[in-house]
């Protein structure tokens, strides 16, 4: 499903998530990350968002974030997840790489390649075979109480590699572990579709110059699937380093 759109720049970055009471976890660096770009009101979205899930289940050294735009709200059904920033984000990513519109299902790794979002195999294979992700953050939790926003500190470790002309940016995420949702009306009214790793809150760190930092976050609200920090080569970048916390395998 395409759409014919206007590109509009957007600085971005992210990391995401959040916990409940029980996430003492140590943050780790994923192998790779996985953004797929989605809607409920998109007809051709459903088969990406099972393939997604399916991969979730299986590979935990993998970040797979789903990122519900809102430009097919239109269509008599508004995705409750949907958000302007993540429609921009996808729209970063077209910028960069010349493309002339944004769609969905899209699959972009590491902020750099994009692959058929349906296509398990070859999402799988990429993320095994592209360079590792560096590990160039920490992600500390204060103890929080259940139900309340996660807070703590994402610290940035010194590097030796010189920074990009482009900068980088960090991003803080929040997500929600799974979602299904009956969508009631629109092009997929009467399904049920089942959502992994749903992005509800993406934050701006600021800019990074490769020095050691110490940055406090917190979120507005209480997410239960974890957190996770990405650093991205300006504006919709390459995605250079990330790091994460899980709260539910």
């Amino acid at each position: 499903m395409k759409k014919l759109r206007p590109i509009i720049p957007y600085t971005l970055l992210a990391v995401a998530g959040f916990a409940i009471s029980t996430h003492a976890a140590e943050s780790t660096t994923p192998r790779a990350v996985v953004e797929l770009y989605t809607s409920q009101g998109c007809n051709s979205c459903p088969p990406a968002d099972r393939v997604l899930y399916e991969i979730n289940q299986e590979h935990s050294e993998l970040l797979l974030l789903s990122f519900h735009v809102d430009y097919w709200n239109y269509l008599g059904w508004t995705d409750p997840f949907s958000d302007a920033k993540f429609s921009e984000r996808q729209r970063d990513y077209a910028n960069r790489m010349r493309e002339r519109y944004v769609y969905t299902p899209q699959v972009i790794i590491n902020g750099d390649y994009v692959v058929r979002a349906t296509d398990r195999q070859k999402i799988e294979s990429t993320s095994a075979t592209l360079p590792a992700i560096l590990d160039h953050a920490d992600i500390a939790l204060n103890s929080p109480q259940p139900n309340q926003p996660t807070h703590g500190t994402v610290t940035l470790h010194a590097t030796n590699q010189p920074t990009t002309g482009l900068g980088a940016h960090i991003w803080l995420i929040g997500f929600d572990h799974e979602h299904q949702r009956d969508v009631l009306s629109g092009e997929n009214a009467g399904k049920r579709l089942v959502h992994a790793n749903v992005v509800r809150e993406m934050v701006a760190l600021g800019a990074w110059d490769g020095t050691e930092r110490k940055i406090p976050f917190t979120l507005s609200e209480s997410y239960d699937g974890g957190i996770a920090v990405l650093i991205q080569n300006g504006r919709g970048g390459p995605i250079t380093g990330a790091e994460m916390i899980r709260f539910k395998e």
